[in-house]
């Protein structure tokens, strides 16, 4: 076969553009979600990739902010000392990584207290954080905009749960869509603080077994009026879980010796197996109770009001899988933030 030259260029050969430099992942906009709780107060920061984000750093510490606020109405000193403490790493943490766009976040705690506006003051006088008190409502749907991934597939409405500090969230939601649609919602004013100090404790198995029969009677009170609105349940009732409970209840689940956010997150557990670990853990001593790992002395005291809440849900909505997700509020508030500063 004869060789062919290549045609030669007509005119002058422009100049090849240099390559652009490749963005690095550092160079790219930082969101923070600083969602607090009555009992937690959490942090995530991130940055877009794609359609999702990537998690740059994180902080989460239990501050208890409601302690106390239902015999007094106010929060106590003390636990506003600690959890500004904790507000002061959320602002070091801000400014180190350079945050862009940022929202924080406060809930039942702060819904509630006579104080909570006086609260957000020095908050924000102290540690530059604008806290912004938000409805129930808003706290269920944004725990819904973060964690619906992790529903299973299937027919028919499905029941998303949020046990907090000081207030349980529920959301059903349709999820024949793109995005989820919510249905109904119903925010109910026992969490794990709330209920333990209402009607928790006992010197003995019998007494605490029966303050454990006491918080169910509770919680599911409180649900009486979102249980009557609820449609006849699916064949196969799907239910997921957002919250401390749940995934220290996963945690007891799969006999971890430390908490793992990547066996946790996602897992699918039966409802028999949760009610059971429930069902133990009620009529156990704080003692017995911490020496679970991933339970220990900071959860030993209110992990049973969460237990109580969780089998009233159970009830209302009687799953025989349970599934649980290690994210929610936080999430929520990232995918909000990064949806309205996308191009």
């Amino acid at each position: 076969m004869p060789h062919r030259d290549r045609a030669a260029p007509q005119g002058p050969v422009p100049p090849r553009p240099a390559p652009s430099p490749k963005r690095r992942w550092h160079d790219a906009p930082h969101y923070a979600a600083l969602d607090l709780g009555t009992n937690n107060c959490r942090l995530l920061i991130a940055r877009p990739t794609g359609t999702g984000f990537a998690v740059i750093d994180a902080f989460s510490r239990i501050v208890r902010l409601g302690e106390g606020l239902a015999a007094t109405g106010q929060l106590s000193d003390a636990a506003i000392d600690r959890t500004i403490a904790a507000l002061r790493v959320c602002a070091d943490k801000l400014r180190r990584r350079n945050v862009t766009v940022a929202r924080s976040v406060a809930t039942e705690a702060c819904r509630r207290a006579a104080n909570g506006a006086d609260f957000i003051e020095r908050a924000y006088r102290e540690t530059g954080i604008r806290l912004d008190i938000i409805s129930a409502e808003e706290e269920a749907r944004l725990a819904v905009l973060g964690c619906h991934a992790l529903i299973e597939p299937g027919d028919g409405p499905a029941l998303i749960f949020d046990i907090g500090g000081g207030s349980t969230e529920l959301v059903l939601v349709d999820m024949a869509g793109d995005e989820p649609r919510v249905l109904d919602w119903h925010s109910a004013p026992w969490g794990v603080v709330s209920l333990t100090e209402h009607a928790g404790g006992g010197d003995d198995e019998a007494a605490r077994l029966a303050a454990y029969a006491r918080m169910r009677s509770l919680a599911a009170e409180s649900f009486a009026a979102f249980a009557e609105r609820l449609p006849p349940s699916p064949v196969r009732p799907r239910l997921l879980g957002t919250s401390g409970t749940v995934t220290t209840l996963a945690s007891v689940y799969l006999e971890l010796d430390h908490y793992d956010r990547a066996q946790v997150d996602g897992l699918i557990v039966p409802a028999e197996s949760m009610r059971r670990i429930s069902s133990d853990l009620s009529g156990m001593s704080l003692g017995e109770r911490a020496r679970f790992p991933c339970i220990g002395t900071e959860r030993a005291d209110l992990v049973v009001a969460g237990c109580a809440i969780l089998e009233a849900i159970l009830d209302v909505w009687p799953a025989e899988r349970l599934g649980v997700a290690d994210r929610g509020i936080r999430e929520g508030i990232l995918r909000r933030l990064m949806g309205a500063n996308r191009p």
